[in-house]
């Protein structure tokens, strides 16, 4: 089983839009970054990943997900009216990609993005989400990074 952690603003969807959903599943689409695109393409079903606010008042996790169906051609790519369509899309060879993810559960506290980059030089170094100008929305997460930051909660 591997690990990661998924971006997304809570005004665009939150972790509560996922529990709201339909079988409290969904898929993560919308990725237009060829390094988070591989990362989507790397996943497996069964694979867990922390749900983030990102870009918001209190950026942190708020959740883990699992994922239930490897990466596919992401429709959004193909959609004219869609604000992620890329017109250079091909159906027959996709360069967007996504997962879908099943909610496991909701944190009972939020672990805030300040909480984590005080454990960076300790618990926590190397932590991807942590690096200086890493914006990507779509990141791995190293076993013993997972675990630690599980037992925050």
């Amino acid at each position: 089983m591997s690990f990661w952690l998924l971006k997304s603003e809570p005004e665009v969807f939150s972790i509560d839009d996922l529990r709201s959903s339909p079988r409290k599943t969904t898929c993560w689409d919308g990725v237009r970054n060829y390094q988070a695109r591989n990362f989507l393409r790397a996943m497996q079903v069964g694979d867990r990943a922390f749900f983030y606010h990102s870009n918001c008042a209190e950026p942190g996790i708020v959740g883990i997900v699992a994922i239930v169906r490897e990466a596919y051609a992401d429709s959004t790519a193909f959609d004219r009216r869609d604000p992620h369509y890329d017109p250079k899309s091909d159906r027959r060879h996709p360069t967007w990609y996504m997962v879908d993810v099943k909610l496991v559960r909701k944190l009972e506290r939020s672990i805030s993005l300040t909480e984590l980059k005080a454990r960076a030089n300790s618990a926590l170094a190397g932590l991807l989400l942590l690096r200086r100008g890493n914006r990507l929305s779509v990141l791995p997460v190293d076993e013993h990074h997972w675990n630690r930051i599980a037992a925050l909660e």
